[in-house]
């Protein structure tokens, strides 16, 4: 079962833009609908990046380090598992290295023993390697009890973190988080990379003011040189790019292109089948971060770290093809998933009261490290807030939920925690994503709960799926030249979304092809140029549907075969007209 969508064209805002006079007109009518209205607002240079004493306590946190650098103490780094953990880790390990730091080593949980941030158990495991500062990335601002132990186990704790904080915060030495209560630092979409980036740019600008760089002799590291991990790890996140954030991301993106990124990025890339001089931020969220995150859905998000870390080509090679093998079983247990998932929503739709308005599915073989993945297709399909649930041991389940515009997944859930306090053993997470953790035998009362906590916020038209588009193009803005340009006009990613247009179309021919997906060949009118067309996943059953005229959202899109380059449409979205 798949909803329908509607079309719906973007708004324009009414006030008077200050761009470049020579703009392209398909080109401004994006970027207004986008509410990029000036100039400064295209500028993505380094120097347009928001200062880093902006964050709250970054003096406090730059004090910490310094001291921890001069003093030569031992530091761990305690990681997330999935992509944006990774190449936070990976960032500081690299970074605090480049400064100095002379015993620097990291932790990640595995998921399945340990389960998400710094608690008493990684603590623990941390014990025997004598930490004398923890420094958590990409998580930590839900930690207290974690916190509370390696205090007391005499660690100090310098917490950096994007999500959003709860009630009470870990005690820790120092806090670096924009979302945390009385922090005025104006993006609050950095993602867990962007926030220890910020960390060690304002840590590196103290170092250079005190002289640390020529009293030790080293060369002081230009930490742009890191900035293909902060754009893996952003767009891996799917965090809203913000101006700052697509400064961060294009200057990333541009790094990687000019073949300057490390050996574990461009060995990613090589068993992705893309070359790094052409990639988009797209091939970044689809085809680099599932492999890294791979790694920590199955296996350790260890390996993951090490491909980013190493310095040798070869090395990073043999465990990106490690990585690669483990993302198509991740790919292969997804749709197994999936399919399970599916049936239980088509039940629920053929019911008598219908689909509810956010789903709850749990399966007994279902995979905990794939349960977001399934979330988010459910969510897609049914345009609705999906909670999917695998077992975790005996007694618990674990949740990951993905959610739809006009719901905060998280408030949701604290909400709900608040309404029932025995209800949900922990939680966290972002506006649109969230993990959460139930006793086995709460889960009928949980999604009964959830249902009413959702239909408190959206109403049935919520709950129809819109797909936000660009208008219609002339005959003649179907060209490679325009695809070229607006592959370039990005980055585009969460909040600010790759253009999409609308129209009608002659068919003239249409074919399977890689069993399920159709390829067309398509004219806006008559005498126009034939068009190149594909629709990923619009032809499950094998089978191409014989509509003489479509009506379809697509992109412009640049299909490169054998050394030749051409438009393409890639479609989002075809109904018969």
């Amino acid at each position: 079962m798949v909803s329908a969508r509607r079309l719906c064209r973007r708004s324009d805002p009414e006030s008077a833009d200050h761009l470049p006079e020579d703009l392209h007109p398909v080109l401004r009518r994006v970027y207004r609908a986008r509410q990029l209205l000036d100039t400064d607002d295209l500028d993505l240079s380094l120097a347009r990046l928001i200062p880093p004493d902006r964050l709250r306590d970054m003096a406090l946190a730059t004090d910490l380090l310094e001291k921890t650098l001069r003093d030569g103490r031992r530091i761990l780094i305690v990681a997330d598992f999935d992509a944006d953990g990774a190449t936070s880790c990976a960032l500081a390990v690299r970074a605090l290295r480049a400064m100095g730091a002379g015993h620097v080593d990291f932790l990640v949980p595995n998921r399945f023993e340990y389960g998400y941030g710094l608690t008493p158990e990684i603590v623990e495991l941390a014990r025997p390697r004598a930490p004398q500062l923890l420094i958590t990335v990409d998580n930590g601002i839900s930690s207290v009890e974690g916190v509370a132990a390696a205090r007391a186990a005499g660690m100090q704790v310098l917490i950096t973190d994007h999500h959003l904080p709860g009630e009470r915060l870990p005690q820790a030495d120092v806090i670096v988080n924009p979302n945390q209560h009385g922090d005025s630092f104006p993006s609050k979409a950095l993602a867990g990379v962007g926030v220890i980036f910020y960390v060690l740019t304002a840590l590196r600008a103290r170092l250079r003011e005190n002289g640390w760089f020529s009293q030790k002799g080293i060369p002081e590291p230009n930490l742009a040189e890191l900035l293909d991990l902060v754009a893996l790890g952003t767009v891996a996140d799917v965090v809203p790019l913000d101006h700052n954030n697509r400064i961060l991301v294009s200057q990333g993106l541009a790094r990687i292109r000019a073949g300057k990124c490390v050996p574990g990025i461009r060995a990613l890339l090589r068993v992705a089948g893309r070359e790094p001089a052409r990639i988009t931020a797209t091939d970044l969220g689809f085809l680099v971060a599932p492999r890294l995150n791979a790694a920590g859905r199955l296996a350790d998000m260890s390996l993951g770290i090490a491909c980013l870390l190493s310095d040798s080509d070869s090395e990073a090679e043999g465990i990106a093809r490690q990585l690669d093998q483990l993302n198509r079983e991740r790919r292969q247990i997804e749709a197994d998933m999936q399919k399970t998932a599916m049936t239980a929503v088509e039940r629920l739709h053929l019911a008598d009261s219908g689909l509810p308005p956010g789903l709850c599915l749990f399966d007994e073989g279902w995979h905990q490290g794939v349960i977001g993945l399934v979330a988010a297709r459910v969510k897609e399909r049914t345009h609705r807030p999906v909670i999917a649930f695998a077992p975790a041991g005996e007694n618990e389940i674990k949740g990951s939920a993905r959610s739809v515009p006009g719901l905060h997944i998280r408030d949701a859930l604290d909400n709900m925690a608040a309404r029932y306090p025995d209800l949900l053993q922990k939680f966290g997470g972002h506006a649109m994503a969230a993990g959460l953790t139930l006793a086995r035998d709460r889960f009928d009362h949980f999604r009964t709960a959830f249902e009413d906590e959702v239909g408190r916020w959206l109403s049935e038209d919520d709950l129809q799926g819109r797909l936000l588009t660009d208008g219609e193009l002339t005959r003649e803005d179907f060209s490679l030249e325009l695809a070229e340009l607006l592959r370039a006009a990005g980055p585009w990613g969460q909040a600010f979304p790759e253009p999409v247009f609308e129209g009608n179309f002659e068919v003239l021919e249409s074919r399977v092809v890689g069993e399920k997906h159709l390829k067309l060949a398509v004219r806006s009118a008559e005498g126009a140029p034939t068009l190149s067309a594909i629709a990923f996943q619009a032809a499950p059953r094998g089978i191409a549907p014989d509509w003489p005229r479509v009506r379809a959202a697509y992109r412009l899109d640049v299909n490169e075969y054998q050394g030749r380059r051409g438009l393409q449409l890639v479609i989002e979205h075809l109904e018969a007209c």
